[in-house]
């Protein structure tokens, strides 16, 4: 738990029978909560089995750490972003929940903004706030659980804010989410621009969590005009970082390359990248998935013809570099990568 608080989302039997106890409740009850609340992943206002004073009084002992301010859908039905405002200060969070046929995916934020200052990310553009606890990202999963008729099996940490800037929550959630919630870590993705010394600790954790790195360029150069934070960490130091992760837990990582028209979309970048990955000795090779530009207010650059993504994925595999195009979702709400962002600003 963090601290001694017990929430909606973070449930423990023990605490749980205590609490109940005290309203002169049997023991049993402490199950039938968490069960509800932690394995069926259910709203509180839902568990019939409790009495309606049991889960009145649950709802002011347990409180949510979220209050839900919009919610979107695309068009196709399939993509909705959550605007949220925490409840300890005015903050405010989006979290996506993708759905697909069989399974859901749900992809949160860790951080209200975000400090990495990614040119073409809106996140960035608005700077950090602060970072989320456990809780608050534990939530974001629960409450998107409650809107998706598929059951929720994939968490993405690719919202808003930098994962591996606020390590010991996003850890705290991952183990969360495996332990207390049984989400498979091999379902469970961090995405990081390169925090080289936080990628090091995930080659050193228990649970082989899958890492994405967002690469968007093939040299120091170019990446640090779109990536700040090369500066301070060059590729060839992220890529060693993430070999010690691909090593000690078996598993691909993926590149992430945002591919902008005539900035980092040239074949002779795609040569270069095929190049500096070929080699990379992480387990199963180098994977790249590239990801047309969305657009974002603050970014005057744009996705390229799909013709220039295609070509460039074809030089990267010539290399022996596996390339995937992402199909991007909830475009027309504002929800695809880099689009998420934070509307209340402190005074």
């Amino acid at each position: 738990m963090t601290g001694e608080r017990l929430t909606r989302s973070t449930p423990d039997v023990g605490p749980l029978r205590d609490l109940l106890a005290e309203w002169g409740e049997p023991a049993y009850r402490a199950t039938q909560v968490r069960d509800g609340l932690v394995v069926r992943r259910a709203p509180l206002a839902s568990l019939t089995t409790l009495p309606r004073t049991v889960r009145e009084l649950l709802a002011e002992a347990l409180p949510e750490t979220l209050v839900e301010v919009t919610r979107q859908t695309s068009t196709d039905g399939l993509t909705a972003k959550f605007l949220w405002r925490t409840v300890r200060d005015p903050a405010e969070i989006e979290t996506v929940l993708m759905r697909n046929p069989s399974r859901s995916t749900v992809c949160v934020s860790s951080q209200a903004g975000c400090a990495m200052a990614c040119t073409f990310c809106a996140t960035g553009q608005a700077g950090l706030e602060r970072h989320l606890d456990a809780v608050e990202i534990v939530e974001q999963v629960v409450r998107a659980q409650h809107a998706s008729p598929e059951r929720v099996s994939n968490v993405v940490y690719m919202g808003m804010g930098e994962p591996l800037a606020n390590y010991d929550a996003v850890w705290e959630s991952v183990e969360r989410l495996h332990g207390d919630y049984g989400m498979s870590a091999r379902h469970l993705t961090i995405s990081t621009v390169g925090v080289a010394p936080g990628i090091r600790r995930l080659a050193r954790e228990a649970l082989p969590v899958t890492l994405a790195v967002s690469l968007h360029a093939p040299d120091d150069e170019l990446r640090s005009r779109l990536v700040p934070l090369d500066r301070r960490y060059p590729i060839a130091e992220v890529l060693d970082a993430a070999a010690e992760v691909a090593g000690a837990h078996g598993r691909r990582v993926t590149f992430e390359y945002a591919v902008i028209d005539r900035v980092n979309d040239d074949l002779e970048h795609g040569h270069a990248l095929g190049v500096l990955l070929r080699a990379w000795p992480g387990v199963g090779g180098a994977h790249v998935n590239l990801i047309p530009l969305n657009p974002t207010a603050g970014f005057a650059g744009r996705a390229p013809d799909p013709r220039r993504v295609r070509r460039f994925a074809d030089v990267l595999r010539a290399y022996g570099v596996g390339a995937t195009i992402r199909r991007n979702r909830g475009v027309d709400i504002d929800a695809a990568c880099g689009q998420l962002r934070e509307r209340a600003r402190p005074s």
